[in-house]
């Protein structure tokens, strides 16, 4: 019988799962604290329970805490990017980044990453496999654990399609923001996907506080199928019509995201095009000067180029900002660390944490 992941249950079915061991109800909330609240890394730190059954626990269940492969700090601004061991021997990437309204953590779903977007190191080598809640969790809970900080916002924008794993993306969440445990309000929570209609309709119908982004990229169809394969099984205008559906269940204003590649989508045409395809909606376009992979002959737009960008969509009336590029000099785009050490190591020998 394969073991219960006890970092991935909520305080109901931990409860249960406790009392069937013939605990008091009240272990499960001294449990629940230690992994949620205190971010334990193993059994031993959680010293108000009694022995015998933390032995039972190492014995029944898994704990999931990670391993710290690598740390880089960038010089230029301080952003952390870090490379974790799961217990598989499988890596994943997280990034620290400070802003003055407080840290953001951005973090990985899965393994890789199986939709094939073209300027991503993602995508690089495709799906390995779904990140648990659990392992979600344990990104933020890991840098908070290290840095000594309190992270304040979450963006489900790291390697991985967040909907593609869309179980365990609710469950995530829905730990996350529990009073019981970090308790990081929806508000500041944000989940980026490159567009799977029914996922978004289905998540529009959790009637979550989240704020949905999605990777847009190009103003049209046709040009979305040069940079995201994912648009040669949904069409641009079925993946509008699930976004508009997710405001208007939600109240929640959408974002935009657009990497900006140089010669590809970021014509002055391209904008004008951009700003009369979002022309009426309560929304926001983050634009992303593209970071260059090895890869990839893509490169990055110049400076004059996205600023002219960013004021077309202005004077059409489009709410618009171009990103702050943070972690350059650490590899701070989505994929990127993780694919230098997998091309350069051998792969993380991990060890499960009891």
């Amino acid at each position: 019988m394969s073991k219960k992941d006890l970092k991935s249950l909520t305080l109901e079915e931990l409860t249960s799962e406790v009392t069937s061991l013939g605990e008091k109800p009240f272990r499960a909330r001294q449990l629940y604290q230690w992994m949620h609240r205190n971010l334990a890394r193993s059994f031993g730190e959680m010293t108000n329970l009694p022995g015998a059954f933390r032995e039972t626990l190492r014995d029944r269940y898994i704990y999931t805490s990670h391993t710290l492969v690598e740390r880089h700090i960038s010089a230029l601004d301080g952003t952390e990017k870090y490379l974790f061991g799961l217990a598989d021997g499988n890596v994943i990437e997280s990034v620290l980044m400070r802003y003055h309204f407080g840290n953001s953590v951005c973090i990985s779903s899965q393994v890789g990453c199986r939709m094939g977007c073209r300027f991503c190191a993602s995508t690089i080598g495709g799906l390995t496999r779904n990140l648990l809640p659990s392992e979600m969790l344990d990104q933020v809970y890991s840098i908070q654990r290290i840095t000594g900080e309190r992270v304040s916002h979450v963006v489900v924008m790291g390697t991985g399609e967040p909907l593609d794993n869309y179980d365990n993306l609710l469950r995530f969440i829905k730990l996350l923001s529990d009073e019981n445990g970090l308790h990081l309000g929806q508000r500041n929570l944000t989940v980026s996907t490159c567009g799977l209609p029914d996922k978004i309709r289905s998540l529009a119908g959790e009637q979550l506080q989240i704020t949905l982004a999605l990777s847009l990229h190009a103003p049209s169809q046709e040009k979305r199928k040069l940079l995201m394969p994912v648009a040669y099984k949904y069409d641009l205008s079925d993946v509008l019509d699930a976004c508009r559906y997710y405001f208007e269940q939600t109240g929640r204003r959408m974002t935009f995201e657009y990497s900006l590649v140089g010669g590809i989508n970021d014509a002055p045409e391209d904008a004008k095009l951009l700003a009369k395809l979002l022309h009426g909606w309560n929304c926001h376009i983050n634009l992303i000067p593209v970071n260059p992979i090895e890869e990839r002959d893509y490169v990055q737009s110049g400076q004059h180029t996205i600023l002219t960008f960013k004021n077309i969509l202005e004077k059409c009336g489009m709410n618009a900002t171009v990103r702050r590029e943070m972690g350059r000099d650490i590899s701070g785009a989505c994929g990127q660390l993780r694919k230098g050490y997998l091309n350069e190591s051998c792969p993380f020998s991990g060890t499960m944490i009891k």
